[in-house]
């Protein structure tokens, strides 16, 4: 029988404030780059033992890196060739992973996607920006870093999801926003007509990760800083791999024979599991879950080829050397474990992020993982810090920065988590803290405290809240969780 996964070809197509609160100051940029060759050839080429970029001799960025930053929704961080995962091909990824670094400790604070988004482009605890939920809307109340960057000087975009409820907010200091509000934000993944600037505009290009990677091409190349023109920064959001799944013609089918139980826990009934229980909300409610999850890793590559023709045009035009690309997911994904579907609970599976960086030459050890805990609140003050614009003191988050040079950089030792309840999903109010070692986390009702040990637990098995003899641990914990407002 033909082997589907060896027939995907990579050569195939490629209300506002008045007011800033922070003006950001320009400082600096003082990086250093490497130079490039680009993906060519067939899917087993590009996975080959050889590097996919030959690397020349540093050479420091010109003025202000162009920054790229690229979004995946619901995307479980072991989900990718480069983590490890048995089937998924994800040449893109796995590129960013070799040619950067990939930091495998990367968490959001509230494991759901509206909060977790608002947090990306604010630095901001879920409490500060206020996107308490999926049905919470963008309050405009708070400085996004696209702003900051506009005022040093940058051509700014966001292209793609927004998927934060209510009325889409006037972004003023936006050169493009591509987004869309079809089927209450969520978009579908064919023919989704886009709202350009405001203005709705029918859909382009049948699938839609080949939609807005275009708009984002097509903004690069009118704003490819030449001559001390501006840099850019886009903010691509993708739609994959949120359901109901579906993949383009060429990539559709493709998992069709992959062995799922290689990745899914074994309690898992191929074809009525996440329908019933705590699932009920959550779930997945027709077809074979087997299929189900096919399907989604189906949408991740869809995805990922066109973060190989991004990749590809930042080569073919000379910017790889002086663009800085982040790829990163908005949070995790359960499938089957702990007896759960979905993205709510705050399990390792739900709250880590796939998150990897490439900074031409920064990052003297490109190829290798990190283990610093890293959070989505800390890519708002990381772009600006790469950007060289001093970050507002407001911010929650961190810059990562150092993380990226020196695996050895101190980042943090622990995070809050929080989450609101939102009807109809079943999932209680929670906050919590997960240190280097453990995980706490206080519900609001109906469940007894978590107490995990990840060193000796990884997979959060064994609840040692009930455990007398851990009472000072917990002390300290709940000291900790009480020092976050």
């Amino acid at each position: 029988m033909k082997n589907k996964f060896n027939e995907y070809n990579l050569s195939d197509k490629m209300s506002r404030r008045t007011i800033l609160k922070v003006t950001g100051a320009a400082l600096g940029a003082g990086l250093s780059g490497v130079a490039g060759g680009g993906i060519t050839g067939n899917l087993i080429d590009v996975l080959g033992t050889g590097s996919a970029r030959a690397f020349a001799s540093p050479s420091a960025l010109k003025g202000k890196p162009n920054l790229l930053f690229i979004l995946g929704d619901n995307h479980n961080a072991q989900t990718m060739g480069c983590a490890g995962h048995p089937f998924i091909k994800t040449p893109g990824m796995d590129r960013l992973a070799r040619e950067g670094v990939m930091f495998e400790r990367a968490f959001n604070t509230t494991s759901l996607c509206s909060p977790s988004r608002a947090s990306i482009l604010t630095g901001m605890y879920a409490h500060r920006h206020g996107v308490l939920n999926n049905h919470t809307p963008w309050t405009d109340r708070e400085t996004t870093f696209m702003e900051h960057l506009s005022r040093a000087g940058y051509a700014t975009a966001f292209i793609g999801k927004w998927h934060m409820p209510g009325k889409l907010p006037e972004l003023p200091f936006l050169d493009l926003f591509v987004t869309y509000t079809y089927r209450e934000g969520q978009g579908a993944y064919f023919n989704t007509p886009m709202l350009v600037n405001g203005k709705e505009v029918p859909s382009r290009k049948p699938y839609i990760t080949e939609e807005v990677t275009d708009y984002a091409i097509e903004f690069i190349e009118k704003n490819n800083p030449k001559d001390g023109d501006r840099p850019f920064c886009v903010y691509l959001s993708h739609r994959p791999g949120h359901p109901p799944f579906q993949a383009p013609e060429g990539i559709s089918g493709m998992y069709d024979e992959a062995d799922v139980t290689e990745v899914l826990p074994p309690h898992v009934d191929p074809l009525w599991y996440g329908k019933t229980n705590q699932n009920v909300f959550q779930g997945v409610m027709m077809g074979s879950y087997y299929d189900q999850y096919r399907g989604y890793c189906e949408t991740l590559t869809a995805m990922d080829r066109d973060i190989v023709n991004i990749l590809d045009y930042l080569d073919r035009n000379g910017l790889s050397d002086n663009t800085i690309v982040i790829y990163m997911g908005d949070n995790g994904m359960q499938w089957g474990t702990h007896d759960c579907h979905g993205i709510r609970e705050p399990y390792e599976e739900s709250i880590r992020l796939p998150f990897i960086v490439r900074t031409p030459g920064m990052a003297k050890d490109p190829g290798k993982k990190r283990k610093q805990m890293v959070l989505n609140i800390d890519i708002a003050p990381t772009l600006l810090d790469l950007a060289g614009v001093r970050a507002p003191a407001d911010m929650d988050g961190i810059s990562i920065a150092p993380a990226i040079r020196n695996p050895r950089a101190k980042t943090r030792n622990d995070f809050l988590l929080e989450f609101w309840r939102y009807y109809p999903e079943n999932t209680p109010s929670y906050r919590g803290v997960r240190t280097d070692r453990y995980k706490y986390v206080e519900f609001e009702r109906g469940r007894d405290p978590w107490l995990f040990d990840l060193k000796k637990d990884p997979k959060e098995m064994v609840n040692l809240y009930p455990e007398k003899s851990k009472s000072n641990l917990m002390n300290k914990l709940q000291q900790k969780l009480a020092r976050y407002p």
